[in-house]
């Protein structure tokens, strides 16, 4: 089984995304329109695919909708030109794992490609998460950032944890409220809203790069790029 196949019809773009990814000892297919990657798909088996929305005889939403009607759970990047918020959360719901507005920087896509195999390769237990200079602990249940211990509540390391679990991916606030506070109906709530300022108060006051960002209708990262 490959790692990666893109679907990307800028030539440029997807040989510097492939010579990037072998760097990193990936192994990549590309396809350049729609139909091809389709048909790629139907023959083999990847741990990812990287799709971008404006393709030739197939766009990326087509190609979105038809792999998950074969009900295949394959992570799907879309990279897209369209940087309008609703285009982010209409790719969101479509099914896409993450979405990424052209132009990046590689080290960001490389970012979000490994945040997205960490949640979908087998799990391995670990002892210990960092981003950046935060870390925690997970055996102890500490956090420092930057070598200073910081005192969190369960509540706030539960959600910190799930936060850098799913660093450099939108979280969103339903998926929050079920998997910390354990609700799993729609409610009016703003807990999550609450406890995120009080995290924020915590992780990121008083030091130079905020971890925690607020995405408007999607719900928060936890990414230390500065632009992000």
């Amino acid at each position: 089984m490959k790692n990666f196949l893109i679907i990307e019809d800028e030539l440029r773009t997807a040989q510097s995304l492939k010579k990037g990814l072998l760097e990193h000892h990936y192994e990549v297919e590309l396809a350049a329109d729609g139909e091809t990657g389709l048909a790629l798909l139907k023959q083999n088996e990847y741990e990812l695919i990287i799709l971008d929305v404006m393709l030739p005889k197939m766009d990326g939403w087509e190609i979105l909708q038809e792999i998950r009607a074969q009900g295949r759970q394959t992570p799907v990047l879309m990279l897209t030109a369209l940087s309008d918020i609703k285009d982010r959360v209409r790719g969101l719901q479509a099914g896409a794992d993450d979405y990424l507005a052209k132009p990046f920087a590689f080290s960001e896509f490389l970012a979000r490609v490994e945040a997205i195999l960490r949640r979908t390769r087998p799990n391995v237990p670990k002892e210990t998460l960092s981003v950046g200079d935060l870390s925690i602990n997970l055996t102890q249940q500490s956090v420092r950032r930057n070598g200073q211990a910081i005192e969190l509540s369960p509540k706030e390391f539960q959600l910190l944890c799930m936060l850098m679990e799913n660093a450099g991916r939108f979280v969103s606030r339903k998926e929050l409220v079920a998997r910390v506070w354990n609700i799993h109906f729609d409610c009016e709530t703003n807990v999550v809203d609450v406890a995120i300022r009080r995290l924020r108060q915590k992780i990121d006051e008083g030091f130079a790069t905020r971890l925690i960002k607020t995405v408007r209708g999607v719900g928060y990262v936890l990414d230390q790029n500065p632009s992000a």
